[in-house]
């Protein structure tokens, strides 16, 4: 049945209820309530593709320093397409030029939001190197959460770690003399643009550098730098 005999019957029930608010114009028009009843249309660009099991695509790759997390750039930068030769993939969540470690690209646009959006909840945790030797009490702050530029930020899990058995950077990260640098594993269910190197300069350590460890039940595992599997989930 067409959606226009459903709202035919249900005339006479909104007649009644418009009396409860205001409107501009004829207060009763057939065109007032064909707007009001009218189920709101969802753009193409909120859609997300539906991608049948078998022709899902994921992708996991290791992003070196000073590669962008896009196919193309037309100032001559590395991009993904330097490193992965598979088309129609995109990326689950961005990393800035700067920074390293897990991608997640794929076709599909459930878990392309699944990992990105913050009502998923979907944690990202990333090993983080920051300049100096941040209390308790500094790092109290951030699982509070911190007021940035673009407003407060929601509670992270942080904690000290050992220094992580990672690959050397190319080039390699610049230190202050004297001044003790701390690992960090942070956990975030956000992803604003530099979100982590924001939240530690805000508390006064200074990220020098930052690998992202995981998406979900995502883990880098033994990737090295420019290196990428498909898996599956």
């Amino acid at each position: 049945m067409s959606s226009r005999t459903g709202h035919e019957k249900g005339r006479g029930r909104n007649q009644s209820q418009t009396g409860r608010f205001k409107h501009s114009g004829a207060r009763n028009s057939s065109k007032t309530r064909t707007q009001t009843n009218r189920r709101p249309v969802r753009s193409a660009r909120n859609q997300k593709p539906k991608v049948d099991p078998k022709d899902r695509k994921v992708i996991i790759f290791n992003k070196p320093y000073d590669t962008l997390s896009q196919f193309t750039d037309g100032d001559g930068r590395k991009t993904l397409a330097d490193y992965i030769p598979i088309k129609d993939v995109y990326a689950a969540g961005r990393l800035d030029r700067d920074s390293e470690g897990l991608m997640v690209l794929t076709n599909d646009g459930i878990l392309q939001a699944k990992l990105t959006q913050p009502k998923s909840k979907s944690p990202k945790t990333y090993w983080v190197q920051v300049d100096g030797a941040p209390l308790e009490q500094d790092l109290e702050k951030l699982r509070k959460g911190v007021e940035l530029k673009d407003g407060m930020t929601l509670p992270a899990e942080v904690e000290v770690i050992p220094e992580p058995q990672v690959w050397d950077r190319t080039p390699p990260v610049r230190f202050r003399a004297n001044i003790p640098t701390t690992w960090l594993a942070i956990t975030i269910i956000e992803g604003r643009n530099r979100q982590v190197r924001r939240m530690t300069a805000h508390i006064g350590f200074p990220t020098l550098r930052l690998i992202r460890h995981s998406m979900g039940d995502i883990v880098l595992k033994d990737l090295m730098p420019g290196e990428w599997r498909e898996i599956s989930l």
